[in-house]
């Protein structure tokens, strides 16, 4: 990066200093949380010290606070992985997510959207817990998700009158993910909430990051595999338990085929020797038609079916 200007004389000069101010804000901190010392001379090219403050000193006020900014995001958004990993292990996993993706987007809604691929890419950061920590980074950026995408006009009990399952093709809400988890978290998280409610845990830190720890050590669930879905209905977040045939047959629905091919994806996948398929099935739909999760095929924009 070119030094900044020691005068301001033209458009591009101007341009040169921002360029140089963004790339000192925008250097990860140390590990103690402070300034690197490459930032030293930009600082005084650019910062006048004051009686109290060096230019490295007054600088490093808004490197730190834009990086603090950055991780209060990933605390907020991901209070569960925060209780499975400890508050100084989340930490360190959050700065080193950040350094390889850092912030890109206008809005600090994606700022978590890389990091379950991040944990997957480079487990050492969440050891020994490495499937839990991926089942709750999972589950906890499925809930952004939900809270934010879009609604589109739903496809409802009424809709599916005179249609030929051999040819009707269904899509999901944008704001519904299924998940197929090998542990209960979401019982973790309902947990979690209950104890901040009652004051014994927060999502929120102070200056010093690396220290923080408001959450009591939480005991950890028990393998037990689960199928579930988040989303959205009348404004609120949800997330829904769901069979393992259940999950095979939206997932199928998802994936682009006909209701007829995914109700036989559904049954074909079932370990289930006796079931009355039909009613379970029809009862399914009304349930899911009535929280408004289908939407017509040809209604989803390219850019936004799974």
């Amino acid at each position: 990066m070119n030094p900044p200007p020691s005068r301001i004389e033209s458009v591009a000069d101007l341009a040169d200093l921002q360029r140089a101010m963004a790339g000192a804000l925008f250097r990860p901190l140390t590990e103690s949380d402070g300034m690197q010392r490459a930032n030293a001379k930009t600082a005084e090219a650019i910062i006048t010290p004051n009686d109290r403050l060096s230019a490295f000193e007054r600088l490093e006020i808004y490197n730190r606070q834009y990086w603090f900014r950055l991780l209060d995001c990933l605390y907020d958004d991901f209070p569960g992985l925060r209780a499975v990993l400890g508050g100084k292990k989340f930490h360190r996993l959050c700065k080193a997510y950040l350094a390889k993706y850092p912030s890109e987007s206008f809005t600090l809604r994606n700022l978590g959207s890389r990091l379950p691929q991040f944990i997957r890419d480079e487990p050492r950061w969440v050891a020994p817990r490495e499937e839990l920590a991926r089942d709750m980074v999972a589950f906890e950026w499925a809930q952004v998700v939900a809270f934010d995408s879009a609604a589109l006009k739903p496809f409802t009990g009424d809709d599916f009158l005179g249609q030929n399952p051999a040819d009707l093709r269904l899509a999901l809400q944008p704001h519904l993910t299924l998940l197929a988890l090998e542990y209960p978290v979401d019982q973790m998280v309902l947990a979690l909430k209950e104890r901040t409610l009652r004051g014994d845990a927060s999502n929120a830190i102070g200056g010093d990051h690396a220290a923080h720890e408001t959450t009591r050590a939480m005991r950890m669930p028990k393998r037990e595999p689960i199928y579930v879905a988040v989303h959205r209905h009348e404004l609120d977040l949800y997330y829904k338990r769901l069979e393992p045939e259940a999950c095979t047959l939206l997932g199928a629905l998802r994936d682009g085929a006909t209701l007829e091919s995914a109700c036989e994806q559904a049954i074909l996948s079932s370990t289930q020797e006796e079931a009355d398929w039909a009613s379970q099935i029809r009862a399914w739909f009304e349930n899911w038609a009535a929280l408004g999760w289908f939407v017509h095929h040809d209604s989803v924009p390219t850019n936004d079916k799974q």
